[in-house]
């Protein structure tokens, strides 16, 4: 959560009210003391992660995969072990073959 001064938040309103369009909660301080939050009324949870999304585009940190994989396989249960097998043994050989 980001935090801006009184004063800050008098001279850049619009800048801060851009940041909480986007999925940003600002924190307002008078004299190092919390006195107000800015959120967006109007984010639920969905449009609040498609902001953190965007945000975490424009700073490079995330690129959006330009062929989905599709829902179906995302939500599949994913593999058992082998009975008897040992998980630890198994990842020790995963990292051996470099997949």
């Amino acid at each position: 959560m980001k935090t801006a001064t009184l004063t800050e938040t008098k001279n850049q309103l619009s800048a801060l009210i851009d940041q909480v369009r986007h999925g940003e909660t600002i924190l307002i301080l008078d004299r190092g003391r919390p006195v107000a939050r800015l959120s967006s009324v109007l984010a639920d949870d969905a449009t609040a992660s498609e902001g953190r999304i965007e945000r975490l585009e424009r700073q490079g940190i995330l690129r959006r995969a330009k062929d989905p994989k599709p829902m179906e396989v995302l939500s599949a249960a994913p593999p058992r072990a082998r009975e008897g097998a040992s998980i630890v043994d198994a990842l020790i050989e995963e990292r051996r073959s470099g997949r």
